[in-house]
């Protein structure tokens, strides 16, 4: 008895050396990527506006205290990252203010014939609930704060703070599935193609764009929709 148990412990032993064994325990071999800084709180280094890579940024997008603040006023354009991003987790604190709109867009294409980031990129909804008509405009609250704008009613609904209290989001998006989350709490989870999106899609404002949730890969947008917002502490890791 005493050496069959030596024997299996020997077994073990030398299956905990198999790097093959290893690698077939739960999460073994999934080297989380490291965390990529996206805003550095100083600059818009990493950054240009939609369209207009190489060109200088509008001075509506401002970076004070740490945080990209849009002033305000139509016509600087949506800021974009330089870089483009497929499977990621990304991290970010908005603040909004009173009344206001805007939305964090991913998978932005910026082919010349597409004319805005919401015309290929999903959008993840920044906005004041209590003040801002498209809190109550759309359907089942699919225009509120940390929602699929215009696609999926919020699983957890009012997870926003109010108008000038920072919230933080989180995205992520994985081998075509989507989940979003607000302040901890998730607010949506979806498939980013087949026929499950295809008749969320057919369901929605974006019925029939051509090029709306096409892409894979695309830009990370924050959105210039005329009114101020705040972001901060943007961080991505690829997946």
């Amino acid at each position: 008895m005493k050496q069959l148990k030596l024997s299996v412990l020997a077994l073990l032993a030398l299956a905990l050396c198999n790097p093959l064994a290893q690698a077939a325990t739960p999460e073994k071999g999934l080297a989380k990527k490291p965390w990529q800084t996206l805003f550095d709180g100083k600059t818009l280094t990493g950054w240009h506006t939609f369209q207009k890579a190489g060109q200088p940024v509008s001075e509506k997008w401002a970076v004070e205290d740490g945080a990209i603040h849009f002033t305000g006023g139509r016509g600087a354009g949506d800021l974009v990252t330089d870089k483009e991003y497929g499977n990621f987790e990304l991290e970010i604190e908005w603040k909004i203010a009173e009344g206001g709109n805007s939305g964090i867009i991913y998978h932005v294409n910026e082919d010349p014939k597409y004319k805005a980031t919401y015309q290929t990129g999903p959008e993840m909804q920044v906005l004041d609930n209590e003040r801002h008509p498209d809190a109550k405009q759309g359907r089942d609250g699919n225009r509120t704060a940390g929602a699929l704008y215009d696609l999926q009613k919020p699983i957890t609904p009012n997870a926003a703070k109010p108008a000038g209290e920072w919230n933080k989001a989180r995205l992520i998006i994985n081998n075509g599935k989507a989940e979003q989350y607000l302040n901890g709490k998730k607010i949506a989870e979806y498939p980013t193609s087949g026929p499950e999106w295809d008749a969320m899609v057919a369901n929605s404002k974006f019925k029939g764009w051509e090029g709306f949730g096409k892409f894979n890969t695309g830009k990370i947008a924050l959105q210039d929709h005329g009114d101020q917002v705040w972001y901060r502490n943007i961080r991505i890791r690829e997946l």
